[in-house]
């Protein structure tokens, strides 16, 4: 080994003629002739395609000619400088930090430090007065939102230092600090992932106006960043949960050259959704117009107490010369839940999330955990005394996976039960009648709440269990009113329009036009049709048609005792001819079965069936906004 100075300083030294790598003009010369240098150190720049690159020394050594002065073009392969390979013993040029003066992570680069700085702009911390006030109305940002929807760690967030388009009347730092992202906030995340494995199960795109900015109206910029959004979940096939707070169209934009605005693309792209990826809309506080019509298009809709929706605000109503409201008088919680427009009413924005997380999870995948309520205890969920009422609610969370069941449009078309559930961990669809309202009689509301639920089930492939006790569809003038024939005609064409696997179970009544639109428009449609002991069966209900039937007879017999008793005899006799197991025997139904077997009957029928193709584009053309 030679040591540093010794006799390696005295062995011959050999020049290196550094060449150019490429065609260019030599803009600076960074070294001089004599002086030391390591391997590695930039001697010379070149630019070329209005780029610099760099002429680097190959070894340890010493300058000893430049070939070239700047301003000079070269072409690849020609000298530009030499160098004599060998030890040095000064400090070299080009020995500085190889980071730089900016430190090993580079953080203190200006560049760098701009664009850390308008990211945050919008963030919590950054804008405590904007918080202040959403403390002061007991509500999260939208940034807080976003944050207790999604998994840890996993948001990508699109467009947050955009802007308003307001740069023709405002000064460019205020809009930077006034207007964070345009007022909305959105990007790709997971959630849920806790409950599912696959990376592509949990993906989902998250949109959320935000109210601290121009109180969460829809501005230029704004639609932009929405039709982005839009634009990649239907491509990738991506799932949205949207936080649908704000005031609407934005009039005081002014960067542009549009009148109204009302070539943008954001409606027209989220209505292109529906059927294609599920649609989760979550709202408190107000929401009118613009925003309404994107909470309007959602699969499901989850409101907060405090939560005012409407299709046009205050100023909206009063320009139009209809008078002047408070926003709290436009669209409350109570209107909106009665007429069906919430799906789920919440207490407070956590409760809206965990409704959003648990509905979502049902679109997401099966579940591989999961437990049951002793199913003997359907055995006696239906009363002896087929005239006494039950509570359908109690039957459902029996038959399916404890804790599973999240019900939809519960204040709306109280005759009919519209839930999702699981068994044995797989999502499914349930429509069920409810004996408490008109006896279960199918009234115009209850049939438009099955029929969209139906929809929304077969465009996502949940297969859909259908527990049947009607007496029929509703009748009488007063129903004739609400468009009765129209309205649960809906059944029949959504019924048949559909191709997930269908199930229908009769607990107690089925009769007439309306057990047929529960078993899919007839009891040979679904993949099964059985019946409970308690099942009876008629043309029509059987106290009807003992009078229509029997008139002359009743009123031939002139003894109202007798008659009430001759009455009574052909009501028994026609339960007898149309209870369950006699049904069975004619075979218009599959089988009378132990309640506590409903669970096998439904699993085996399900897993018989195939499942469904993969799908390119959309199996329904959109899922009815009702």
């Amino acid at each position: 080994m030679v040591e540093p100075g010794g006799d390696f300083a005295r062995l011959p030294r050999m020049t290196v003629t550094v060449t150019s790598e490429l065609q260019g003009t030599i803009v600076s010369i960074l070294v001089d002739v004599g002086a030391p240098v390591r391997s590695g150190t930039v001697l010379a720049l070149i630019e070329s395609m209005k780029m610099h690159h760099e002429v680097v020394s190959p070894s340890d050594g010493t300058v000893t000619s430049i070939e070239v002065s700047e301003g000079a073009t070269v072409m690849a392969g020609d000298a530009v400088v030499s160098v004599s390979a060998g030890a040095v013993e000064t400090t070299p040029v080009g020995t500085g930090a190889a980071t730089g003066s900016d430190g090993p992570a580079g953080l203190d680069r200006p560049d760098l430090r701009e664009v850390i700085e308008r990211h945050r702009v919008g963030l919590v911390e950054a804008r405590p007065d904007a918080v202040a006030k959403r403390r002061a109305r007991g509500r999260r940002t939208a940034r807080e939102n976003v944050a207790d929807l999604v998994d840890e760690g996993t948001l990508v967030e699109y467009g947050p230092t955009v802007i308003a388009a307001q740069r023709r009347r405002r000064e460019l730092d205020d809009l930077i600090r006034n207007t964070p992202g345009d007022g909305i906030v959105g990007g790709l995340a997971d959630v849920n992932g806790s409950l599912f494995d696959d990376p592509a199960d949990r993906k989902c795109v998250v949109v959320s106006y935000d109210y601290t900015v121009l109180a969460g109206t829809q501005g230029g910029q704004n639609h932009r960043k929405k039709d982005r959004l839009f634009e990649l979940a239907h491509q990738w096939r991506l799932p949205v949960v949207f936080f649908t707070e704000g005031g609407g169209g934005r009039p005081g934009d002014t960067d542009g050259v549009n009148v109204a605005g009302l070539d943008c693309l954001a409606f027209g792209l989220w209505g292109e959704l529906s059927g294609l990826v599920p649609l989760v809309g979550i709202n408190s506080g107000y929401c009118f117009a613009g925003n309404a019509a994107i909470l309007g298009c959602c699969d499901v809709i989850i409101a907060t107490a405090d939560s005012n929706i409407g299709m046009g605000g205050p100023a909206m109503i009063e320009g139009g010369g209809l008078g002047v409201y408070r926003p709290t008088e436009v669209g409350p919680m109570d209107v909106q839940r009665a007429n069906g427009v919430v799906d789920l009413a919440v207490a407070d924005e956590a409760e809206a999330v965990e409704a959003a997380k648990r509905y979502l999870s049902y679109f997401q995948g099966p579940l591989t955990s999961w437990e049951c309520a002793d199913q003997r205890l359907l055995r006696h969920a239906i009363p002896e005394n087929r005239l006494r009422v039950y509570d359908i609610r109690q039957v459902i969370d029996t038959l399916f996976d404890t804790g599973s069941v999240l019900e939809l449009r519960r204040d709306f078309g109280h005759g009919m039960v519209t839930a999702l559930a699981r068994i044995e961990g797989r999502a499914v669809g349930v429509v069920a009648n409810n004996p408490t309202h008109l006896a279960g009689a199918i009234d115009s509301d209850a049939a438009d709440k099955a029929s969209r639920f139906i929809q929304l089930c077969d465009a996502f492939d949940l297969p859909i269990v259908q527990l049947c006790d009607t007496p029929g569809f509703m009748v009488g003038p007063e129903a004739e009113k609400t468009g009765l024939v129209r309205h649960v005609s809906r059944m029949f064409v959504t019924t048949r329009s559909v191709t997930v696997p269908t199930c229908t179970i009769v607990l107690r009544k089925g009769y007439g036009l309306g057990a047929q639109a529960m078993a899919s428009g007839g009891f040979k449609f679904p993949m099964f049709c059985v019946s409970w002991p308690t099942g009876e069966f008629g043309g029509m209900g059987l106290e009807g048609a003992v009078k229509l039937g029997y008139r002359k007879e009743l009123e031939a017999e002139e003894d109202p005792q007798k008659r009430r008793e001759l009455y009574e005899q052909l009501v028994e006799r026609m339960y007898t001819v149309g209870k369950g197991v006699s049904m069975a025997d004619h075979f218009e139904i599959d089988d009378v079965i132990d309640p506590a077997e409903s669970r096998h009957w439904i699993t085996t029928a399900f897993a018989s069936a195939p499942p469904p193709p993969p799908r390119q584009g959309k199996k329904r053309p959109m899922i009815d906004t009702w």
